[in-house]
């Protein structure tokens, strides 16, 4: 608890520190810190809101879309179960704005505080959950009861991750195009129903929890032991949400740098036999987001792409998600996007594709569809 508590009273951010920012928009009481992963880094629980519950994707009640500025959320008649209704009416999280009404004139964050008069009993019911870390022991089951029976509701995705990482760790961090692809799928959760899917590059695991709740199987892949316990985590937390529509997810390794599945039965999240030939005869869908930040990775990941599609009983649709990164470079003297260059011209390589076997049609999908997470949906996603 010592080191953990230096963890966060000294953060320190290196050259090559990556900061995901989706946390900083997520209106979530608090962060939990779990604990510290395998490599020391402080792991997070988070929750993000649904902004419709999972029951009415199971029911198919239909939603309505409300704009908010510069986004548009979807939002069923009864999102709030009465105890959120009531939290949000006491701790003034959202009127009926909208999630933007959490900032002021400025864009300075408002933050509602407790009437110094108020008495300790008056302030349970008007205080503001406190905005820190809380520090859980490793390995208690119990640890999250309390935090579990707050919400019962089926309209909260609980993610572990971390907040700041080298380069080669930001897999374990959650990222917008991530939220972008999961709106997605809600939005057209018909066509994913009873499908069996494929993420590649699935980190947290957020976007295959929430395919999870229409698919029938989801095979989440990615690579490292600690990102992978992680995943598997994640989607233990999230179970509530699949057993609706009795989705099922498995975590598995799939490196995008090796030729072949791993199955050797003493690796975890190894394949068996089993699995890898489920997967050939029936996954229709393959899906991948914020995975192209690297050339050398995103050449890995289209051949990796064209193999497996290449071995598929059946044709296959494949979504792509992700955010267009500008940066200024010396080389250019200017603002340029150069891994979403490379992804974009990789791309057309292989939609012009010529090998008698294979075809491949690239569709962009345009970004109109109603947004079921709380997230900021930017124009560079």
């Amino acid at each position: 608890v010592d080191s953990a508590d230096k963890e966060m009273d000294n953060p320190t951010f290196r050259s090559d520190t990556v900061l995901s920012d989706v946390h900083l928009h997520c209106p979530s009481k608090r962060h939990l810190m779990v604990r510290l992963n395998a490599v020391g880094q402080p792991v997070f629980l988070s929750y993000f809101k649904l902004l419709w519950s999972t029951e009415d994707l199971a029911s198919g009640k239909h939603v309505r879309e409300v704009t908010t500025g510069r986004e548009h959320q979807c939002r069923s008649g009864d999102e709030l179960c009465d105890k959120d209704r009531s939290n949000i009416e006491k701790e003034g999280e959202l009127n009926s704005e909208g999630v933007e009404a959490l900032l002021d004139d400025d864009g300075d964050l408002e933050v509602v505080r407790r009437p110094r008069s108020a008495s300790d009993l008056q302030a349970e019911d008007l205080l503001r959950d406190i905005v820190c870390p809380v520090i859980l022991m490793k390995g208690k089951e119990d640890a999250f009861e309390d935090e579990e029976q707050e919400c019962t509701c089926s309209d909260v995705v609980k993610i572990e991750h971390t907040m700041a990482t080298p380069l080669e760790d930001v897999g374990k961090q959650v990222w917008r195009a991530a939220f972008l692809l999961a709106d997605y799928i809600l939005f057209k959760r018909d066509t994913f129903r009873c499908c069996s899917v494929l993420e590649l590059g699935g980190g947290t695991g957020i976007t295959s929890i929430i395919m999870g709740t229409v698919a029938k199987r989801v095979y989440c892949t990615d690579v490292g032991e600690d990102l992978l316990t992680m995943c598997e985590q994640n989607v233990a937390l999230n179970k509530h949400l699949m057993e609706p529509g009795g989705g099922e997810i498995k975590v598995k390794e799939l490196d995008w740098l090796k030729d072949e599945f791993c199955t050797d039965p003493e690796a975890p999240y190894s394949w068996s036999e089993e699995e890898i030939a489920d997967l050939l005869d029936h996954c229709s869908v393959i899906m991948a987001a914020d995975v192209f930040y690297d050339d050398d990775l995103t050449d890995a990941l289209f051949r990796t792409l064209y193999r497996i599609t290449h071995n598929l009983r059946n044709s296959c649709t494949v979504y792509l998600a992700l955010e267009k990164r500008l940066n200024f470079t010396l080389r250019h003297m200017d603002v340029t996007c150069e891994a979403y260059s490379h992804f974009r011209n990789t791309l057309n390589d292989l939609e012009n594709l010529q090998d008698g076997k294979m075809k491949y049609t690239v569709e962009p999908i345009k970004l109109d569809f109603c947004q079921s997470l709380v997230y900021e949906r930017i124009e560079q996603l």
